[in-house]
């Protein structure tokens, strides 16, 4: 067989190949699938919808939407996510302008802000008789001022889409029927005014409550893209407003247009009410299909000639190899650079530098199997790891004659060896020659657990002992009652000095240079140990911080078992050492590791000086790839900065390209209770998405906005600036999959 002759450890790899070429075949089609999707329209109130209402309608999966909507005399600020085709979730502040957020001696002349967090799930899809349904909850935490239930069903007949559906709450305070679920109990009848706590907990006290109302209506397609329509019955009668904030209404139909700038900006203009004037914007990408810039900073791969070299069948040297291409053969050929030539002749050095400026390869050594070369080094430019391999690729096969068949990557970071990626020379040219496809391809590239073989060393890089660099930066805090936006911007200073390949020391230094914290006068009540909620004296005490300084070691302890120790200041309100190891078994989706820390409260001014509180700190951690639309569960489990005990529950979903929406929550043994205070216990919603799907330039890093209610004590984590979890990223397989096709780019 031909998979026989260029597979370099025999045909047990030709199932596994076969079954994740197949997977690439249908992750195209998805994607195409996704893309035909129709695209629709948000409400006043962020998620799919119409005006005041919710349709059954979902967004197409991996959409991000930011919704800008006044309606007087609310403004909301809202943010919808799609992680799943069948599950979306929204946070939002809702600005209430004619209501003050508190005392004029804290908040000024600020008016109110209240925070929410709905959900909406789809029971089914539309079919050709049968309409689509939902079921949501919008504002389920806290105050619950805009708390609310429902049950949604959306049918589309041409270019008109019909939903009709039942509220409890504020969509449907019109309370048309009395509550069908008034037979289990009478409690069912009425509607509590307020939640279950103070802002940050769950009012399920209220769920399914009081009378509902019936809400609905159409949404027209016009025959211009650019222009969508809307009409809607509004459930809600606005003579129960929250804070006794009653509005005039007129009639209960809302109308609305939608004017669709382009692919990401949507304008809606509408009459609600029979009363007043609505407008929105809503800022839209699809994260999950979002097609990154063209990389103008980066260097461009090197050309090759399009020479096959040989199949090789054993490692011995041969006779007659004349594929090599030297001087004028290979000017002609297209071949820049470096003729190709024996190895004993090849400039290493030249190529390990080749290595780093154009395929992003920080190379410790290069080394020698056979027929195999092997790359030893740390990938510090491409996100997709592909990307790298493939310059790696051209880099060698310009160089090197036809004695080497297989280039080998073994990747590394932060001195951990974690994945070997081995491509097949000749078939990678006939890839670039167009001579072969994709899904043939991936049958001559195999990852393999690196592990510890005999090699004929050919270069050994010197340890390079110091790296740095400046930039600026951005932190803010949301929804106070200081004020709204309480913000920074800063400039940093980085450096890091290698002792060894695992052991080094790094820090950041950090000089304010723009800030409202002079305004940031709020510290929240606590009945703990003040681990957080001292974030206003750390952020006002000084201009010039030292956020970080640590000492790090890394080790591979054993085969897929990783070790991490680390002292210093190891972040802004802590310093102290701790220790972590990391199970994580090659190929496999699963992973375990536990980390413990002793660690102390650091000077507020952010230098190196401490103060009296101490604790011991950490958890063991399992984490999953559940196989169900690359979702990834991780619960902790352990002790936390206030010495609560608990658990932290991580969901989150990972697109191919590599961006992460997810969600957290901990509950601990004070979560609930008067000592936790406000906020019941601690959750946010975050999204993380690579700098490489932003910038005109490669780059490994992550931009991540975390939507957190409101910082307490309880429940709190040290935040490590390393975790091995992610350290080992490169083990990720389906990640290297899906974006297999960069390795020809």
């Amino acid at each position: 067989m031909r998979l026989a002759a260029v597979s370099r450890r025999g045909l047990r790899r030709v199932a596994s190949y076969g079954g994740r070429a197949l997977r690439l075949g249908v992750l195209a089609g998805v994607a195409s699938a996704a893309g035909a999707q129709e695209a629709y329209t948000q409400s006043d109130f962020g998620g799919v919808g119409l005006m005041q209402s919710p349709t059954a309608r979902m967004a197409q999966e991996g959409e991000f939407s930011f919704v800008l909507s006044r309606t007087t005399p609310y403004t909301n600020y809202n943010v919808s996510l799609q992680p799943l085709p069948w599950l979306e979730g929204s946070f939002r502040y809702t600005n209430v302008s004619n209501r003050p957020y508190g005392p004029t001696y804290l908040s000024g002349s600020q008016t109110y802000k209240d925070k929410s967090i709905d959900a909406k799930v789809r029971l089914r899809e539309e079919s050709r008789w049968l309409p689509a349904v939902a079921v949501g909850a919008r504002d389920i935490g806290g105050t619950g001022l805009f708390s609310s239930e429902y049950i949604v069903a959306s049918k589309r007949a041409g270019p008109f889409d019909f939903s009709l559906g039942l509220a409890w709450g504020y969509i449907g305070n019109r309370g048309d029927i009395a509550n069908p679920l008034d037979f289990i109990s009478d409690k069912f009848d009425t509607r509590p005014n307020s939640g279950t706590g103070a802002t940050g907990a769950l009012s399920i006290n209220k769920f399914l409550r009081g009378r509902p109302g019936f809400f609905g209506g159409v949404e027209y397609r016009s025959p211009w893209r650019w222009l969508v329509l809307k009409a809607e019955l509004d459930g809600n009668d606005y003579k129960h407003q929250p804070q006794n904030n009653n509005q005039p209404q007129r009639w209960p139909v809302n109308l609305g247009a939608v004017f669709r700038l382009n692919g990401n900006v949507d304008l809606t203009l509408g009459y609600e009410r029979g009363h007043v004037g609505t407008a929105a914007i809503n800022l839209h990408s699809n994260l999950a299909t979002h097609v990154d810039p063209p990389k103008l900073s980066d260097p461009k791969p090197e050309a090759v000639a399009y020479t096959s070299v040989p199949v090789r069948t054993s490692p011995e040297p041969q006779a007659a190899l004349p594929t090599a291409l030297t001087g004028d053969k290979a000017a002609a050929a297209g071949a820049p650079g470096p003729a190709r030539r024996a190895p004993a002749q090849v400039d290493w050095a030249e190529m390990a530098n080749a290595l780093g400026n154009n395929a992003g390869i920080d190379v410790r050594s290069i080394g020698r199997r056979g027929s195999e070369l092997v790359i030893h080094g740390q990938q510090d430019r491409f996100f997709y790891a592909a990307e790298g391999v493939g310059r790696a690729t051209r880099i060698v096969d310009n160089r090197v004659d036809g004695t080497i068949d297989w280039v080998t990557v073994s990747a590394e970071r932060s001195g951990l060896a974690t994945v070997d990626t081995s491509v097949h020379r000749p078939r990678f040219l006939e890839l670039l020659d167009h001579r072969l496809d994709l899904s043939d391809f991936r049958r001559s590239v195999e990852q393999d657990p690196v592990t510890a073989r005999d090699e004929e060393v050919l270069y050994r890089a010197p340890l390079r002992r110091f790296t740095g660099g400046t930039s600026l930066g951005y932190q803010q805090n949301l929804g106070g009652p200081d004020a709204f936006v309480l913000y920074q911007v800063y400039a940093a200073a980085s450096g890091t000095f290698n002792v060894t390949r695992h052991l080094w020391v790094d820090g950041v230094l950090s000089v304010n240079l723009a800030n409202n914290y002079d305004t940031f006068r709020y510290d929240a009540p606590s009945n703990l140990p003040r681990v957080r909620t001292d974030v206003r004296r750390y952020l006002t005490s000084s201009d010039v911080t030292v956020p970080n300084l640590q000492l790090t070691g890394t080790r591979k302890l054993g085969q897929d078992l990783y070790g991490l120790a680390y002292a210093g200041m190891l972040e802004s309100m802590y310093g102290g050492a701790g220790g972590e190891v990391l199970y994580r078994p090659f190929g496999q989706h699963w992973a375990i590791g536990a980390d413990l820390n002793w660690v102390k409260s650091r000077g507020f001014r952010q230098d190196l000086s401490f103060r009296k509180y101490h604790v011991i700190t950490g958890q063991a951690t399992g984490y999953l790839d559940t196989g169900y639309h690359n979702v990834t569960v991780a619960v902790s489990v352990g002790r936390y900065l206030a010495g609560d005990w608990g658990t932290t529950v991580d969901v989150s979903r990972q697109f191919a390209n590599g961006a992460r929406m997810g969600a957290y929550a901990t509950i601990t043994n004070k979560s609930g209770s008067a000592g936790y205070g406000e906020g019941s216990f601690d959750k946010g919603i975050y999204v993380s998405i690579p700098f490489d799907l932003l910038l005109p330039r490669s780059s490994r890093n992550r931009a991540t906005l975390l939507w957190q209610p409101l910082q307490r004590d309880g429940g709190a984590r040290l935040n490590k600036r390393y975790t091995l979890y992610t350290l080992t990223n490169d083990l990720d397989s389906d990640l290297f999959d899906k974006n297999l096709g960069r390795i020809a780019e």
